[in-house]
């Protein structure tokens, strides 16, 4: 052993060495080290403790050096080394974030990871490294549309107030078409999902007609009035009207939340909303398709048995909404609207000073 290098071992430390030694699922590299350091307290010499461990001598002198020093947790620990990448300066990564933020002088709508390395002259993952360090995503964008409606805060606390605090002896329903839902069926039959595998659709279709489904969503307990029709205009949802007329128990008030489409506000429609005094209309602001609840019904109705669904006639596409709007109101519950009105009006007003400000 070499000259100043004494090990001595505590019952403590030789148990904890020995643990290490002795547990099929440590590290190798630690079974070696406590190896060397359980041999050099016994007294072997450099050349036997190689032999043994299967190192080499500058490596037995490492380890021994390390356990004097830091113990037995010194040798669970590997020295951090540095890098022999230079790393990028501050100045690169402000370049890269200054760049991000300006349109790409190429004709394209956004940057890529490969286009910044290549104008910068850094590597891909070095710019995908400080993109996300500066929460930076130039591949995704956001969707959005501003009402530009002047009675904006008196519609929305309306149609918030009904569904928050509906009025006693009411019902309210939140009423919308979705139009031109396509019979779709597929030139080839897919193949079912297994293990390792999706299921499969195949990407071209053939149309087979379309319908239009009004909806009418009750607040109060969930359940959907739904009827398909060929068309959607003002004679069809005065249709759809009477049929609601027809549903609705006598005597209870009813409040329709409506958006601002044509055939909403057509004088026949006004004409036969005076003559059912018991009706009213209360319209969501322009641009606020996501303030009537029945939209989402009409996302769940897409997600869930439109999207992938084969229909190979109208009167297929007709009948399998028909039972999905069975099952919906089978398991059916109140609607609950939770977003603070005031947030709102807020977070509308500084989207307005944030255009304002840039245009």
């Amino acid at each position: 052993m070499r000259t100043g290098i004494s090990i001595t071992l505590s019952s403590a430390d030789r148990k904890r060495l020995q643990t290490i030694v002795k547990d099929r699922n440590a590290a190798q590299k630690h079974v070696w080290r406590a190896g060397i350091v359980l041999l050099s307290a016994d007294g072997v010499g450099t050349n036997e403790i190689m032999r043994q461990t299967g190192t080499s001598k500058t490596c037995v002198w490492r380890w021994q050096e390390r356990f004097m020093e830091e113990g037995v947790d010194g040798l669970l620990r590997d020295k951090t080394r540095p890098s022999r990448v230079r790393p990028l300066g501050q100045d690169v990564a402000e370049r890269i974030v200054a760049l991000t933020q300006q349109d790409p002088p190429c004709e394209a709508t956004h940057w890529t990871g490969a286009m910044m390395a290549k104008a910068i002259g850094v590597s891909v993952s070095s710019v995908q490294r400080i993109w996300r360090a500066h929460g930076l995503q130039p591949h995704r964008l956001r969707l959005f549309k501003l009402s530009n409606d002047p009675d904006f805060v008196a519609k929305l606390r309306d149609v918030v107030g009904l569904y928050v605090d509906p009025p006693a002896h009411a019902i309210v329903l939140s009423v919308d078409e979705k139009s031109q839902i396509q019979a779709l069926d597929r030139t080839q039959p897919g193949l079912p999902m297994k293990k390792g595998r999706a299921g499969t659709l195949t990407h071209d279709y053939k149309r087979n007609g379309t319908t239009t489904l009004f909806a009418a969503l009750n607040v109060l307990d969930g359940k959907v009035i739904g009827r398909n029709m060929q068309r959607h205009r003002h004679q069809e949802f005065i249709r759809f009207l009477n049929a609601i007329e027809a549903e609705v128990p006598a005597g209870k008030l009813v409040h329709v939340i409506l958006d601002n489409y044509a055939a909403h506000k057509h004088p026949k429609v006004r004409q036969w909303l005076q003559r059912h005094e018991r009706f009213t209309f209360h319209f969501t602001p322009t641009s606020c398709s996501w303030l009537n609840a029945v939209e989402g019904f009409f996302a769940k109705l897409t997600k869930r048995r439109l999207k992938r669904g084969v229909f190979r006639s109208i009167v297929d596409l007709q009948a399998a909404i028909h039972r999905f709007l069975e099952e919906h109101n089978e398991q059916s519950k109140p609607f609950t609207w939770t977003a603070n009105p005031d947030k709102i009006i807020a977070a509308v007003r500084r989207g307005h000073q944030a255009l304002d400000s840039i245009h």
